[in-house]
């Protein structure tokens, strides 16, 4: 027992030793050892680099994203100069010959759900058109700009029948006549549309919308869109007699008791009937030579920005049977008593006219230098419209005039032009996508021109607008701003009886758009 005892306690006396030789004896003065220094901590991550917006907010509801809802939003602000059509008033009883004014020219919601790649169902809300003198609640160009009427601009549902067609019903903006009646209005090439485009908006239509039904498909590099809709009731308070002009009045008393008779003459210029309930049928058919475009959404795009290569010729129609009314100049009528509206209808001739609208256009729109990322775009497009002898429609996009001065016509006000009317048109627009480092490596410059002829057969004189403008890109078309000069043609000395325009001058306008699209 004794030897083991002695080689467990010689086995711990060299354990004890090899731990003390490890231990560093204190330092002379009895001060504690400096701390050991800290551990760096790990380099943060680099920031990532923004990445294009694609197809926005969109929450997948499979795994596999076949089902999913997608939202986008946008609007688009104006800061403006105008000077106004002579005789306008911003205020009752106040011309005005000029303002800077702000508004709302659009402001939009889409959502947008698939349920498997059959099925599509998509929502369009939104106001437009909103100052502080027009746009507002009642949708009267002359009332206060408050509370605009927020409403559905399109409600869709979409069932893919195979790879080539698509069939669709709702309150829809599958249009006919051209590129631009179907216009994405996020990725316009200038500030805005002509306005030409839509040539029965909020007439016949809800704001270049119908409610239909529509085919659309694609063949090889065809594309094509047809539909059939029902044309909104417009125009109701319009009588026959309000397709004349009171040309004499005579009385006569007999007995004491004194009767007035009136003649009334037919003017010859058609309108919209507010007995129009034909369908209309629309189509528009285009071949690209180069890449497809999307077609999921209605929407053409108007620049590409150098993302694609694209050449489409097109041409479509928009048709509306018995869509006008008139009453010639030899139309007289003679009345005591004035009739009511039903009786009008019933005993005052009036002559019936088809809407016909045809277009054709043409869509260029390459990248130039890959190197510099350069690009142009190209686009032109002629209308032939069929309104009726004499039609001519006047329209100003957010108009700034509250009314006119005595004298003047209120159709005539604010920047109103001729907007659509039997006739024909030509509108065209270029734009160049400037090299990609001239502002640094995120803002991109586009300058563009634009111009609108229009030559109507009620007006002695044709209209003309020129667009000069450049977008300065933050973002592509998810951030931008634009800045436009349009020199418009002031028709405020038209007689609108007889389509002479005594004189005609031209007036600016200088608007600065923002535009966030998400």
């Amino acid at each position: 027992m004794r030897p083991s005892r002695y080689a467990l306690l010689t086995g711990a006396l060299l354990t004890a030793a090899a731990a003390s030789a490890q231990v560093q004896p204190p330092p002379a003065g009895g001060q504690a050892p400096p701390p050991a220094a800290p551990t760096p901590p790990p380099a943060p991550a680099a920031p990532a680099k923004s990445v294009p917006y694609g197809a926005g907010l969109k929450v997948n509801l499979s795994p596999d994203g076949s089902k999913y809802i997608r939202f986008l939003t946008w609007h688009q602000i104006y800061t403006r100069y105008t000077k106004n059509n002579e005789g306008t008033t911003r205020a009752p009883g106040k011309e005005q010959k000029d303002q800077v004014d702000f508004g709302l020219r659009r402001s939009r919601l889409v959502i947008l759900a698939q349920l498997n790649p059959r099925f599509v169902i998509y929502t369009h809300m939104g106001i437009n058109n909103q100052n502080a003198v027009s746009g507002g609640l009642l949708g009267d160009a002359a009332a206060p700009g408050k509370k605009p009427q927020f409403f559905i601009h399109e409600a869709v549902t979409e069932y893919k029948v195979n790879k080539y067609l698509s069939l669709g019903a709702g309150l829809h903006y599958l249009n006919g006549i051209s590129r631009l009646t179907s216009a994405s209005t996020t990725s316009i090439l200038p500030m805005d549309l002509p306005l030409t485009n839509f040539p029965t908006i909020e007439q016949t239509d809800q704001f270049a919308r119908w409610l239909g039904v529509y085919a659309k498909g694609r063949v090889g590099k065809l594309d094509y869109r047809f539909s059939v809709s029902d044309p909104f009731l417009t125009n109701q308070a319009s009588t026959p007699l309000g397709l004349g002009a009171i040309t004499s009045t005579s009385s006569t008393t007999v007995g004491g008791v004194t009767t007035t008779t009136t003649v009334n003459t037919g003017t010859g210029i058609a309108t919209y009937s507010p007995q129009n309930t034909k369908h209309v049928y629309q189509g528009y058919v285009s071949y690209n030579f180069l890449e497809p475009e999307a077609n999921l959404l209605p929407y053409f795009t108007g620049t590409y920005l150098g993302t694609k290569r694209v050449f489409s010729i097109g041409a479509g129609f928009l048709y509306n049977k018995d869509a006008m009314y008139s009453r010639g100049t030899d139309s007289r009528v003679t009345y005591t008593t004035l009739p009511s509206a039903a009786d009008q209808f019933a005993n005052i001739p009036t002559r019936k006219h088809d809407m016909a609208m045809f277009g054709v256009d043409a869509f260029y729109d390459v990248p130039l230098d890959t190197a510099a990322r350069t690009a142009i775009t190209l686009y032109g497009v002629y209308y032939n419209y069929n309104m009726g002898p004499n039609h001519v429609r006047f329209i100003g996009a957010e108009n700034p005039g509250y009314g006119v001065a005595s004298g003047y016509t209120a159709a005539l006000r604010g920047n109103a032009v001729p907007q659509s009317g039997t006739g024909n048109s030509f509108y065209g627009q270029v734009g160049y996508l400037l090299p990609q480092k001239l502002l640094g490596p995120k803002a991109r410059l586009q300058p563009y021109v634009a111009y609108l002829h229009s030559d109507y057969e009620f007006l002695s004189k044709a209209s003309n607008v020129y667009d000069v403008g450049a977008n300065l890109l933050l973002d592509g078309h998810n951030a931008k701003v634009t800045l436009n000069y349009r020199a418009r043609p002031d028709f405020s000395r038209t007689n609108l009886a007889t389509g002479q325009v005594n004189g005609l001058d031209y007036k600016p306008e200088i608007t600065l758009q923002t535009q966030i699209f998400l």
